[in-house]
């Protein structure tokens, strides 16, 4: 297949520049890996906000620090009337709100106002479509006349899907009839209907579809969705196209990597044994001494309905996608960033080599060159997007 890449620049003559009208950079805003990324993950949204961002980098040293400085960013933004901006950085400042902030609430529903607002969902194209015992939040993109087909996108372990809503219209202008949903576990899906995350992804896939009346779909799972997307198209044969972002073939082996070697082989070794309590007192300890740690095991607890470390740990058992990879015969396209701080890069090639029965699969990893070295393309959405759709492209091409 054809190669996408950006302008034939150096590294970081990229940024500053454009690539499908999305802002090209990665930059080094904070000495912590997971909260440097997470500074940089709305910094390559519709509008350019590094400079804000930068300016306040150096005022934070943990989590306090960190909302304390996005809020009133996002506060200042919206007394000068740009509401994306002020959405963005609410995202932000909710994203490192534990569940007990009184705060979390409110922002959040303040940046979902902004955002639905921004891209016209305010009164028409989102719906609750029902789901066990509550509802999974939808949004679809007024489909044309003549689509080029239905692509179904969705996020995974942290993300509310209206973080998705550049790439939902990105590809809607390219003809397609998109949409997008927060699955169980995710977003308001998470938050007010109070679904926890679930490993049968498919039924979650299967509703949606059923209530828009979908068949011969793309789905599109970002960050752990690129695992949940292999495990729904194992089973729902509506689903024809996959596109994994990231390839997250091994959930506990990604939570594993945020912990020092000693860390992991104890925690490894007590996995065997079921000595919870024992779990429970390591994850204390290494919450203490690293902020991902922290935040990973207070989402993860939130978003699995598990009260304890250890049984979210045990939650993630099923999180993985080599014993069905052998199942998908569709056509499936990989992206990986090559300095990916969460995911092993080990996993996109092991993804790679079990889907042994797929139609075709396409494997893009993205490098520091193009500014999309890092989780989720982070740095450079506009080419992720680009590779998405080119490769879309070329299978209505091959097909017809």
């Amino acid at each position: 297949m054809t190669a996408t890449t950006t302008p034939n620049l150096t590294d970081d003559s990229l940024k500053g520049h454009r690539f499908e009208g999305f802002p090209v950079g990665y930059y080094d805003l904070h000495p912590d890996v997971s909260v440097n990324y997470n500074l940089n993950r709305f910094c390559t949204g519709e509008i350019d906000m590094i400079d804000a961002i930068r300016s306040v980098g150096p005022k934070i040293r943990d989590y306090r620090d960190l909302t304390r400085e996005l809020l009133a960013l996002g506060e200042a933004a919206l007394k000068r009337g740009e509401r994306l901006q002020s959405a963005y950085f609410l995202r932000s400042a909710q994203f490192y709100m534990f569940a007990d902030d009184p705060r979390k609430q409110d922002t959040r529903r303040q940046f979902l106002q902004l955002i639905r607002e921004h891209y016209g969902f305010a009164d028409t194209g989102h719906f609750e479509v029902p789901y066990e015992t509550g509802a999974l939040s939808a949004y679809r993109w007024a489909p044309p006349v003549d689509s080029r087909g239905a692509v179904v996108l969705f996020g995974g372990f942290d993300s509310y899907v209206e973080e998705m809503f550049p790439m939902q219209r990105y590809l809607a202008d390219a003809g397609y009839d998109v949409v997008s949903f927060d699955g169980p576990g995710q977003g308001v899906s998470l938050e007010d209907h109070g679904l926890p995350l679930t490993p049968d992804w498919h039924e979650p896939i299967g509703a949606v579809l059923d209530h828009f009346g979908l068949d011969d779909v793309t789905i599109v799972g970002m960050s752990m969705g690129g695992c949940l997307a292999v495990r729904a198209a194992a089973y729902e044969p509506r689903v024809r196209r996959v596109v994994c972002n990231d390839c997250a073939t091994d959930c506990i082996d990604i939570t594993f990597r945020q912990m020092t070697d000693a860390q992991h082989k104890e925690l490894s070794a007590l996995l065997e044994v079921d000595a919870d309590h024992v779990i429970d007192g390591v994850f204390r300890r290494a919450m203490k001494k690293s902020l991902v740690v922290e935040w990973g095991v207070q989402q993860g607890m939130l978003v699995s309905g598990t009260d304890s470390p250890s049984a979210w740990l045990h939650s993630l058992a099923p999180y993985r996608t080599d014993d069905v990879s052998p199942l998908l015969e569709q056509d499936v396209l990989l992206l990986g960033g090559s300095e990916d701080h969460f995911v092993p890069r080990h996993q996109f090639y092991d993804q790679i080599g079990t889907l042994t029965n797929a139609r075709s699969v396409t494997a893009r990893l993205f490098t520091r060159h193009e500014q999309a070295h890092e989780h989720c393309q982070v740095g450079n959405s506009g080419l992720q997007f680009r590779v998405i759709k080119d490769w879309l492209e070329e299978l209505r091409e091959r097909d017809a």
